[in-house]
């Protein structure tokens, strides 16, 4: 009875009143896109966007002034919450309320259902936000797929696109099969854990009501069975599931073509919320249950990054595709932020300064590709997918608003000064040499001047004069006649380009570490 009323006690579902909110208000989404007139139903997109908003606003103001103690547990220490997890729960709910914005155009362009939309992307976020905070294998397998399920849909939403179906069969089945890997590992961790003989230096009083799959055991587990080769073999497919979410190489096949299909929201929030959630579980597994294998990790992590850099950046030279351009352009991000975990295992103790990076890195790239895609979505095309660098020829004079936050946002993703691109890329450098990684240092350089090749020639395109383009019926092609009803997008692209702009002269409290 008494364990009963500790873990009843325990359960404290206050501390996930955010997701809980989030989640709520998406099936009040949906309940009111089927009992509203279609007349009624755009709605459904600024309620969306409202609710969000006032939750971020409250969340902020909650733990920055009302509750804000940290490093806190709950659910019986399935639960971990602490200032780093609330300040990723910020980063998926702005990129949550972002996505809705651009998701209203699209819907409104393309004649698409806004409720079913807004209450998959709400739960998405609800499920990146409890993702973050999981200090045990079930809950982050459980929001895990919370997440996926509700991704494979959106990725197909657009169902008059072949193109949006064939991504959402592609990453259904690469879905699955990253997910395949994941619990593989988990089970083959939880096998040799259940095995009392396996604990060795773990001492029965610590073991006593603690959880095989909790993140605590499972590194006490690691530390007392460095050399098991089960406990290897569980870890290295738990790395290779996440490997398959943030799109490094070599488990980045499914990028670009499911960037390609994807509704332009969705490709965004793939490129911003999915791969931040992975690099934080990662950033979580490594200083954290699987900290004892680091010598073990680092050459493989060192081999996948200066893979991962130098792959994405090439693949993407030979694109005309945008969204495949930006997608491979994201796998080479991928590669640079897996060089700052690395470093981040090196510190050890002093892991903190990375980890931080890692956070500025994934805020400019929020900032910088929802500028990309956010000018991406007020184009009209006949079909989404088809972006090309050639669509874009002398946007600067047709539209220069535009086309200079676009540019904004180009050079950020470069690393081109003086935008926050270049900061957060030189921060990488920085920890990169303090942890004597060379080799990855090295491959880091190379990809930011190839970089700079295929981004240099979408950058060209903007500011050159435009050319008569032409679709296959001999019509021409002007993807700018309908700069109209842009209202908070248009909001959202120049206020991102001014704050990529300061964050690239004036760091805050992301600077003081250096």
């Amino acid at each position: 009875m008494e364990d009963f009323l500790r873990f009843s006690n325990d359960n404290l579902w206050s501390e996930l009143w955010p997701e809980l909110t989030l989640a709520l208000g998406a099936v009040l989404i949906l309940l009111i896109q089927l009992f509203s007139n279609k007349a009624a139903t755009n709605i459904c997109g600024r309620l969306a966007v409202l609710f969000q908003v006032v939750l971020l606003g409250y969340l902020l103001l909650d733990y920055l002034l009302i509750h804000h103690t940290f490093d806190r547990s709950s659910f019986s220490g399935m639960l971990r919450h602490g200032f780093q997890g609330d300040l990723m729960r910020t980063f998926f709910l702005l990129a949550s309320i972002c996505v809705s914005i651009l998701g209203n155009r699209f819907l409104l362009t393309n004649k698409l259902k806004t409720g079913e939309f807004h209450h998959l992307t709400m739960l998405a976020t609800a499920g990146l936000m409890l993702l973050c905070q999981s200090a045990n294998f079930i809950v982050l397998f459980v929001a895990l797929e919370t997440v996926a399920l509700a991704f494979y849909p959106l990725v197909a939403f657009d169902r008059s696109s072949s193109k949006s179906l064939e991504a959402g069969i592609k990453y259904l089945i690469f879905g699955a099969l990253s997910s395949s890997l994941l619990l593989l590992g988990i089970v083959l961790i939880y096998g040799v854990g259940s095995n009392p003989g396996a604990w060795g230096a773990i001492s029965p009083s610590t073991n006593i009501g603690m959880d095989i799959l909790s993140f605590e055991f499972v590194g006490l587990l690691l530390e007392a069975n460095q050399t098991n080769l089960l406990l290897r073999s569980g870890v290295v497919l738990v790395l290779a599931g996440l490997a398959f979410k943030i799109g490094a190489a070599p488990f980045q096949i499914w990028v670009p073509d499911v960037y390609h299909g994807s509704p332009t929201p969705i490709t965004a929030f793939l490129a911003v919320s999915s791969k931040a959630a992975g690099f934080f579980l990662l950033l979580n597994l490594v200083n954290g249950p699987f900290d004892s294998m680091s010598e073990f990790l680092l050459p493989l992590f060192g081999f996948i990054a200066t893979f991962t850099i130098l792959f994405g950046n090439l693949a993407a030279c030979a694109q005309r595709k945008l969204k495949r351009m930006l997608g491979l352009s994201g796998v080479a991000h991928a590669g640079y932020l897996l060089v700052a975990v690395m470093a981040s295992m090196h510190f050890a103790g002093d892991s903190d300064r990375a980890v931080w990076v890692i956070f500025f890195y994934l805020f400019i790239y929020l900032f910088a590709s929802f500028i990309v895609f956010g000018v991406m979505g007020i184009a009209t095309l006949k079909d989404d997918s088809d972006h090309e660098i050639g669509h874009y020829e002398g946007l600067l004079q047709k539209h220069p608003w535009a086309a200079i936050s676009l540019l904004v946002g180009i050079a950020s993703l470069a690393g081109i000064p003086p935008f926050g691109g270049f900061v957060a890329k030189l921060m990488l450098f920085n920890v990169a040499f303090e942890a004597k990684l060379y080799t990855s240092l090295v491959a880091m350089v190379i990809g930011v001047v190839i970089s700079i090749y295929y981004y240099f020639g979408w950058i060209r395109e903007i500011c050159f004069e435009p050319k008569p383009h032409f679709d296959d019926d001999n019509e021409p092609i002007d993807p700018w006649t309908k700069m109209h009803q842009l209202g908070l997008l248009k909001l959202l692209i120049i206020t991102f380009a001014v704050v990529s702009f300061v964050f690239g002269i004036w760091q805050g409290p992301f600077g003081d570490a250096f």
